[in-house]
């Protein structure tokens, strides 16, 4: 038994352009492991299509089938290896018994960049980023009436090279390349104390638009999806059943529900904020359009949840994050239209992947110009939110005023969001 080898995740691709790649993990286990290899695999631009899970709580064998999600860029097979690899628990570690050591938080880094504004700016500079890896942890942009913008992203490096000449002047060329003769400047240093007073600067929510994002419950019946209600096709049911006869040790988690592209990731996040352990889980092929999903779960104690109400909580903790894993609202700020999207972080504190990149895509799409931008944290009824502000700039083409248009960006940015 040594340390982590590189046969800890094997990566295959399909024999036909079309078929699924499959990712292979094998390794000493840890709690929420699934969920955090889910993240990395959302963060490359992939949708897992299927998934086994399996382990005795001391080793796991995972095996992820990906696809890229539709217009996605190309992946970095080698790159997302070493990602997986870097989270996975050492066999080494696991061997001697020995307390595995927590990885020390990623440096942040402020990317300031001052350019002539046009259409679609916004998504080309977080493509960049995303492309090359970096995470966008929190973005201040505002427009000047002169039309330029001054854009502030505080980002961390998946790869862990931001702190290299190389990786630095790499990430400024290739945003000098996609701004072109637009760009003015261009700097990126090490983020100082600015950083943490910069999430105490978040504008505040006015409380009709933070009752509109957050104060949704489900009710007793409430089992549907109101992500588009102009399209009753989509309104799916998730059923949610608990079984404790199939094993003397493990309760049966059943789900049937419609498939979105982070589906299995918004599961394991769900069950790792529980402290719920799985001993093994079958995420299914897609069936018109919607999933079932098996999984063997304990408690944190090793104890079957037994107890009704421990049950109902976590059957309507799940229906919650898989029917409402976003809210998206639209609201006036003064004279202006704003967009909010907010969706809730883990409790490790880590952000979901790509939420960014997704609105911004929706938005250039619908040729809808961003006056100003921000990303901030609010917390709200005992959990932590990410909230994505965008002031929208009004058109001829696109009037903001006009009920239809919103609901047509309401429902462009939810369908881009949840993979549809």
């Amino acid at each position: 038994m040594g340390v982590l080898s590189e046969d800890v995740v094997v990566l295959q691709h399909g024999k036909k352009e079309d078929d699924p790649s499959v990712i292979t993990v094998s390794c000493p286990d840890k709690t929420g492991l699934g969920c955090d290899l889910c993240r990395i695999i959302l963060e490359f631009g992939l949708r897992i299509t299927k998934a086994d899970v399996s382990t005795d709580g001391k080793w796991c064998y995972i095996i992820f089938w990906v696809v890229p999600c539709l217009g996605s860029m190309i992946v970095r097979w080698a790159s997302l290896k070493n990602r997986l690899l870097s989270i996975c628990p050492s066999c080494l570690v696991s061997f001697y018994f020995e307390p595995a050591t927590r990885p020390k938080p990623s440096q942040v880094y402020l990317l300031k960049f001052f350019c002539l504004d046009r259409k679609g700016l916004l998504h080309d500079v977080t493509q960049v980023l995303c492309e090359l890896e970096h995470l966008i942890h929190r973005v201040k942009v505002s427009t000047t009436p002169n039309g330029r913008v001054m854009d502030l992203f505080f980002i961390t490096d998946g790869m862990e090279l931001l702190h290299t000449k190389k990786r630095q002047i790499e990430t400024c060329e290739r945003l000098n390349a996609v701004l072109g003769d637009s760009c003015i400047s261009c700097e990126l240093q090490l983020a100082g104390p600015e950083y943490e007073g910069f999430q105490q600067g978040f504008s505040s929510l006015p409380s009709p638009v933070a009752e509109e994002l957050f104060g949704y419950k489900l009710s007793n019946d409430d089992s549907c999806s109101q992500a588009l209600a102009p399209d009753l096709t989509l309104l799916k049911k998730a059923n949610i059943t608990m079984d404790n006869s199939f094993s003397p040790a493990y309760t049966l988690l059943q789900i049937n529900c419609v498939d979105q592209k982070s589906l299995f990731y918004d599961i394991m996040r769900t069950l790792k904020d529980c402290n719920i352990k799985i001993a093994y889980s079958r995420f299914s092929s897609n069936k018109e359009g919607h999933r079932e999903v098996d999984l063997f779960i304990q408690q944190i104690d090793r104890r079957k949840i037994l107890d009704p109400e421990s049950q109902s909580v976590l059957s309507s903790c799940l229906k919650m994050e898989i029917l409402h894993p976003f809210r998206v609202v639209i609201a006036n700020r003064g004279p202006d239209t704003e967009l909010l999207v907010a969706n809730p972080v883990e409790l490790s504190r880590k952000g979901r992947p790509r939420v960014f990149y997704d609105v911004t895509v929706a938005l250039k799409v619908l040729g809808i110009c961003i006056f100003l931008a921000e990303i901030g944290r609010h917390s709200m009824a005992d959990r932590e939110w990410e909230v994505y502000r965008f002031l929208l700039d009004d058109t001829r083409e696109f009037p903001l005023a006009n009920s239809e248009a919103r609901s047509r960006i309401i429902d462009t940015v939810r369908r881009k969001l949840m993979g549809w």
